[in-house]
């Protein structure tokens, strides 16, 4: 694990588990953005959302409101990625001033990113392209002589991504107290639009 929190605080990109597909990770600075980006030959108009260890973590870099807790809680670990406002403006790659956070529930992951800080959580595989499970064979996919990227050792379970929501914090008009499924994965739309109803 030392050998691979040294080559992302270097700014590498690396493969890690999480509940779902395995994540590529880098630290979010713009060099190693612009490796991620290259990696995957993925559109820098197509932000990627960032992996905390903890909200205690993601509070040092997003406004983390009540009830964004209150849903974490609700669902299943790594099951919700929350789109939130930062205390500053971060790369448009990340989202700008919309960054969209996801609690990893994996142990490998949790005890990376605490030693990190937090890591991009886009899947590991190049845009497009089905994504591996074992994070080894993705990171190997992945690598080049040029741009080599490591993996740290895991099998993920697959199927539907994290579901992705815009919190009302990030619209707008904040005060509507809207929020919005971006993206469906794990957790359908149905499920959280009826628990934002019970609670307001």
């Amino acid at each position: 694990m030392d050998r691979v929190i040294d080559f992302v605080l270097s700014e590498g990109c690396i493969v890690y588990p999480t509940s779902t597909l395995p994540a590529l990770g880098c630290i979010p600075t713009t060099n190693a953005l612009d490796m991620l980006f290259k990696i995957k030959g993925r559109s820098s108009e197509n932000p990627v959302s960032l992996g905390v260890s903890s909200l205690d973590q993601a509070s040092e870099i997003v406004e983390i409101p009540e009830d964004v807790g209150l849903i974490l809680n609700s669902f299943p670990d790594g099951s919700l990625t929350i789109m939130l406002k930062p205390h500053r403006k971060m790369d448009s790659r990340l989202g700008g001033e919309k960054v969209a956070i996801r609690v990893v529930s994996d142990t490998k992951a949790r005890e990376l990113i605490e030693s990190t800080g937090p890591l991009t959580a886009t899947s590991a595989n190049v845009s497009g392209e089905e994504p591996l499970l074992n994070c080894i064979l993705a990171a190997k996919q992945l690598s080049s002589p040029q741009v080599p990227v490591l993996g740290i050792g895991g099998v993920c379970e697959g199927g539907a991504p994290s579901t992705l929501i815009a919190w009302h914090t990030v619209w707008d008009s904040p005060e509507s107290m809207r929020i919005e499924v971006i993206r469906e994965g794990k957790i359908s739309s149905e499920e959280v639009l009826a628990w934002w109803k019970k609670m307001t």
